[in-house]
């Protein structure tokens, strides 16, 4: 039976408990399919909580398929729990593992000490960001025909997945010839995955206005070796960031792919039959973004005075309805706005202010808006003042309910946006 498990800790070294959780669950016959990405959120608590409660939870969602039935799966999760320090606590209290059954198939159950689907969960952002981010279109039995993402819309905060940038290529428009090589490339990964990025997004051709555009082949010099290491490194971390291949040639997503790669993300708009036909067959996830030029030119923009939100949405309403035609998966497909790929600083701008509206399309949506061209007019050259301008945008994109935020200052923008998200939750 596939199923769903929700596990959570808040109290002592968190990622290794869950690790240790899943290992357990797996030792009792748990086949674990899929593992989401690790979300933090404050804890809830009573108004009479004691101050050393307040303790941010580590949370993910977990697919699986069990030969057991719930109850006795539950007696599982009640011994494990016991066996990994959760004793008899008060409700709200610090602890080292929670696991919930949130989904059995299509069953559900009510009595006693388990209910199926888990009571809330349609309410819960930390359940609902790692459930989105593994079946975004995924119904509830008992709650009608509204997906996950319909429910996550409802939320007053829904938790972002961050991703971290590395430019594997000496031209990019702010840290060309920083990352050439695995020395560097490794130190800022680590910065990255410490501070709490969620995916990995490898690029090795730049894509600013007036770049060179590279071929596949010198395109796939760059990125192999990196990639090699970095599928390597973790492979074997069931709680590893996602990697994602920031490319538009269809023969180095293919490679990519083969070598473990999770996303693809494609600056091109999933517009190619190459880049499709792998979309179809993958099973990856697949991230398409609106354009009007590869590289960027600007000389080719939205025409001026245009709705840059009316006519990116128009775009991104016939692609669906392509994407459907071509037998493409439409919940593994997330939505990217183009910050600055063919629009001026004021349409940039509108398409911020809007950025989740597109949400409503039933797609995920990711917004790469980090250190672009159209801050200048309100900001410096100096790289640590863009990425301050930067994380102002990001505060308001998480306001929005933005999915996947993409940018170059995974530590910064983690620890402004646990500042900024203990004060407007619950």
């Amino acid at each position: 039976m596939r199923i769903f498990l929700g596990l959570g800790s808040n109290l002592g070294d968190r990622r290794e408990n869950l690790r240790q959780a899943i290992g357990l669950l797996e030792a009792r016959g748990l086949k674990r399919l899929r593992v989401s990405p690790v979300v933090e959120s404050p804890a809830l608590l009573p108004d009479d909580a004691p101050a050393d409660w307040n303790l941010p939870y580590l949370n993910l969602a977990l697919e699986g398929e069990v030969g057991c039935e719930p109850r006795q799966l539950r007696e599982w999760i009640v011994d494990i729990q016991a066996r990994m320090g959760r004793g008899d606590t008060p409700r709200w209290a610090p602890r080292p593992i929670d696991i919930d059954i949130l989904l059995w198939g299509d069953r559900q159950l009510a009595g006693g000490e388990l209910t199926i689907p888990h009571a809330g969960l349609h309410r819960r952002g930390f359940v609902l960001t790692p459930m989105v981010a593994l079946e975004p279109r995924l119904t509830v039995p008992g709650l009608g025909n509204r997906t996950l993402l319909d429910w996550s819309r409802e939320l007053r905060h829904h938790i972002p997945l961050w991703m971290g940038i590395v430019n594997v290529t000496p031209d990019s428009f702010s840290d060309g010839g920083q990352f050439m090589d695995w020395d560097r490339i490794e130190p800022h990964v680590d910065a990255m995955v410490s501070a709490g990025a969620h995916i990995i997004d490898i690029g090795a051709e730049s894509t600013r206005p007036g770049a060179t555009p590279l071929g596949a082949a010198d395109e796939w010099a760059r990125l192999e070796p990196v990639l090699t290491r970095l599928s390597s490194r973790f492979a074997h971390d069931p709680l590893r960031p996602l990697l994602s291949l920031d490319t538009y040639h269809p023969e180095v997503a293919r490679r990519g792919l083969e070598l473990g790669v999770d996303i693809i993300n494609d600056v091109s708009g999933l517009t190619s039959p190459g880049m499709r036909e792998l979309a179809r067959s993958s099973g990856n996830d697949w991230i398409a973004m609106h354009h009007v030029s590869i590289p960027a030119s600007r000389d080719r923009i939205l025409p001026p005075g245009c709705d840059p939100v009316a006519t990116v949405e128009h775009w991104l309403m016939a692609q669906m309805e392509s994407w459907d035609k071509a037998g493409l998966d439409l919940g593994r497909i997330v939505f990217d706005p183009g910050i600055g790929f063919g629009k001026d600083s004021l349409q940039s701008l509108k398409l911020l202010r809007q950025s989740a509206r597109f949400r409503r399309h039933g797609l995920r949506v990711l917004v790469g808006h980090s250190r672009k061209s159209f801050m200048k007019e309100f900001s410096s050259r100096d790289v640590s003042d863009k990425d301050l301008t930067t994380l102002g945008s990001s505060l308001h994109l998480c306001a929005q309910g933005v999915d996947i935020i993409r940018v170059h200052n995974v530590p910064m923008h983690v620890s402004g946006y646990r500042g900024w998200v203990h004060l407007v939750t619950p």
